[in-house]
């Protein structure tokens, strides 16, 4: 068969002459062979566009797909960028193909020119984070897909300096700037590649862990916790960061604690996904443990849950984390930062402590780079279960770190245990100082992508009065670029009437769907469950009004 009998067969052939991978060479003959326009258009149709979180797809042949050509094409878009002489650190995780794609990197930047460190072995994506800071390199690379399923893997970039946002993830205009530079590499078969890189010893890691050990941990630490990599990196790191610290090792979940880039035992490697937690819950009530633990496969979320209550929130933590570290550190500098779509707790807590709560856009890009000049941010947090903390010799990690959240969990359950109470007494105690705030996520998935763009305009311009029975107060835009943060397509809504809350809508940068962030406040005296349940209820009030923006579209 000629290239004229499909649009994508010269550009898959071409891909071929220059594609260095036996595994997708492989994969694209054999499309090529079989006449299989469909899977051709799938990988050709279009390609993984760079922005400020890299890339990330399923592994595969073609430019629509994570391979070694993307990366190679991808590392030499970041050595441009950086420029000749600069030094780039290479991390990667224990997912289908990183190691292969941080060599690759690390050939393709050191024939560049660059200085290319490639961590010792597959660790978590903080180590890498603080490693471009603690180095005083120039960039950072982390082969990471994070929580996605186990047929994916991504490409993170970080910047480097001497700056205050050294070892965060890169922000406009740099993620143009590589896109450009990728599209300008020509094939991968023409680049210079060059094997004087170099692999950084165990202190890489060893650094890390004792940067950790200067966070405020306080000095109980009689705790007993279940923990779970979720197949991931985290598992040795954690266990020397504990031992370290000084706390009592965890214990394991056996089926999940080695790497595993197939994910055996959960659907997808996400803590926040149903049932993905629940091994390391019927594990933590076997033995009886105060806390149960989880990293993602990248360690840089941390999920917590308590044995025979199940999950928290990433809201919740992050009140408590805030409160811990507000308390056990010093300055007037201080600084706290969340995101538009968390819950409106954090500015509370800060208040009472005299500190200033900045509010960005989400992902921690924003969030580190919170503070003004003259101030120091001791602690940052989004829903998702991201949380990046400090103490008074600043903060190891300009990124969300899993592993030093964990230590720093660890260290409040102990205290509150030494006062006989659990994190629940806890949570009570900040429903009843600053009112109970509830929150929950709705996600609406449609067919038609149409639908997000024209609900999002009916929004704009016919305003709904009321979500279910809460009244709505007040409307915030951030299209336009509201209360000085970039632009972007977000609606929040004051509510009113029975609670008050907020309503947040967004669509997903990655995904058709709609996203929902929901909240009720209400005031707590005395035993808060009366509380939680009515909270609970408007809640689920609310997700119904939300679904019923799509009231086509499948449930």
């Amino acid at each position: 068969m000629g290239d004229s009998d499909g649009p994508h067969r010269s550009a898959a052939r071409a891909w071929l002459e220059q594609d260095p991978d036996p595994a997708t060479r492989a994969e694209l003959a054999g499309l090529l062979e079989a006449g299989d326009e469909d899977g051709l258009a799938d990988r050709f149709g279009s390609r993984l566009e760079f922005g400020t979180a890299g890339l990330r797809g399923r592994l595969g042949a073609g430019p629509n797909r994570m391979n070694r050509v993307t990366v190679m094409r991808a590392a030499a878009g970041v050595a441009q960028w950086a420029g000749p002489g600069a030094t780039v650190v290479v991390g990667y995780d224990a997912r289908h193909r990183s190691a292969d794609f941080a060599r690759d990197s690390a050939a393709v930047l050191a024939g560049a020119g660059c200085t290319a460190l490639l961590l010792p072995r597959a660790l978590p994506t903080p180590v890498l984070a603080f490693n471009v800071r603690d180095l005083g390199a120039d960039a950072g690379i982390m082969v990471t897909a994070s929580h996605n399923p186990p047929e994916d893997n991504g490409y993170k970039v970080y910047t480097g300096g001497a700056g205050a946002d050294a070892g965060s993830q890169i922000v406009p205009p740099a993620d143009a700037e590589i896109s450009a530079a990728i599209d300008a590499a020509g094939p991968v078969d023409r680049l210079p590649l060059s094997e004087d890189w170099r692999v950084l010893g165990e202190e890489a890691v060893e650094r890390y862990v004792s940067a950790l050990c200067t966070l405020p941990l306080g000095d109980d630490r009689d705790v007993t916790s279940t923990y779970t990599p979720m197949h991931g990196v985290g598992g040795q790191t954690l266990a020397t960061a504990f031992s370290w610290a000084g706390f009592p090792a965890p214990r394991p979940v056996p089926e999940q604690q080695q790497p595993d880039p197939d994910f055996p035992t959960v659907r997808f490697p996400n803590p926040e996904e149903p049932g993905a937690m629940d091994l390391a819950l019927i594990g933590g009530s076997a033995a009886g443990s105060d806390i149960v633990l989880a990293n993602d496969p990248d360690a840089d979320r941390l999920a917590v849950a308590v044995p025979g209550h199940g999950l928290l929130t990433g809201d919740q933590v992050g009140g408590l984390l805030a409160e811990y570290v507000l308390s056990r550190t010093s300055g007037e500098d201080r600084m706290v930062a969340t995101t538009v779509v968390s819950a409106g707790l954090l500015p509370k807590i800060a208040a009472a402590h005299g500190v200033r709560c900045a509010e960005t856009l989400t992902g921690f890009k924003w969030l580190v780079r919170a503070a003004g000049p003259g101030e120091r941010c001791v602690f940052a947090y989004e829903e998702a279960l991201g949380y990046c903390l400090a103490g008074d010799r600043g903060r190891p990690v300009a990124d969300k770190d899993g592993i030093g959240a964990a230590l720093v969990m660890a260290a409040l359950a102990a205290g509150a245990k030494r006062e006989g109470r659990t994190l629940l007494d806890l949570l009570d105690d900040q429903a009843r100082r600053y009112g109970l705030h509830s929150t929950d996520q709705v996600s609406v998935r449609v067919t038609d992508l149409a639908l997000i763009p024209e609900t999002m305009r009916a929004l704009r311009t016919r305003p709904p009065r009321a979500f279910g029975p809460l009244e709505v107060e007040a409307v915030e835009d951030f299209a336009p670029g509201l209360h000085g943060l970039p632009a972007t397509d977000a609606l929040r809504y004051r509510l009113g009437g029975p609670a008050r809350g907020r309503l947040t809508l967004r669509p997903s940068g990655t995904e058709p769907k709609l996203k929902a962030y929901l909240e009720v406040v209400l005031p707590v005296d005395g035993d808060a469950a009366a509380a939680r349940a009515e909270a609970a209820s408007h809640l689920a009030e609310l997700s119904h009004a939300v679904r019923a923006l799509f009231p086509e579209e499948p449930k």
